[in-house]
């Protein structure tokens, strides 16, 4: 009998320290973060989540692209003229395309360009709002309210993050060079042919 309650007694008291334990690790995650800690949190999700992919233009090496920091994040960069593409591979069942940097796609929705994501405020998201950041990411609507965003932009899995991790990407997005750069607004299919240079 005396094994029993010694037994049970462990087992409440092991339940007891692994509550605790969880209600304290659960606060802490819950605790509101400084700017400083916003930013790093920010900084790790823009960079794991693959941002720089599209939204930073290329620098080529022996390995291959990787992005030029000097432009980081700054989009498709103004005065990049579109490669010739063959417009006959391109639709529902075939391909789409992006040319050397990533940062402009070409498919059945016409030609998307990656947005500049640095905070100035002409050209960037320097104007935009963290309500307006976090609005654009879960309804895919730029600046919260404008147009679709365009493929292959991942809004839909970005706006299932957490408020506390969008606003910290917003607050490191906020945090880094405004790079002024003047985006073009996408290109719809009946006026592809215009924007694709002559082969």
């Amino acid at each position: 009998m005396r094994k029993i309650i010694f037994a049970v007694f462990f087992l409440a008291a092991g339940s007891l320290i692994l509550f605790v334990q969880l209600s304290c690790t659960q606060q802490a995650d819950n605790k509101p973060l400084t700017q400083a800690e916003m930013v790093a949190r920010g900084k790790y999700l823009v960079n794991s989540g693959g941002c720089s992919d599209c939204h930073t233009p290329k620098v080529y090496t022996d390995m291959g692209p990787v992005p030029d920091t000097t432009k980081l994040l700054a989009g498709y960069y103004a005065g990049e003229k579109l490669p010739w593409a063959d417009l006959s591979m391109i639709g529902p069942g075939k391909w789409v395309m992006t040319e050397q940097n990533f940062s402009a796609w070409l498919g059945p929705w016409g030609i998307s360009y990656a947005a500049n994501l640095t905070p100035d405020n002409a050209t960037g998201i320097g104007a935009m709002s963290e309500e307006m950041f976090i609005k654009t990411l879960r309804e895919g609507k730029w600046m919260g309210v404008g147009r679709p965003l365009m493929p292959p932009m991942p809004w839909q899995g970005i706006g299932l993050l957490n408020d506390q991790d969008l606003k910290c990407m917003y607050a490191y997005l906020q945090s880094i060079k405004p790079i002024h750069n003047p985006v073009p607004q996408p290109t719809p299919p009946d006026k592809v042919a215009e924007m694709i240079a002559k082969k």
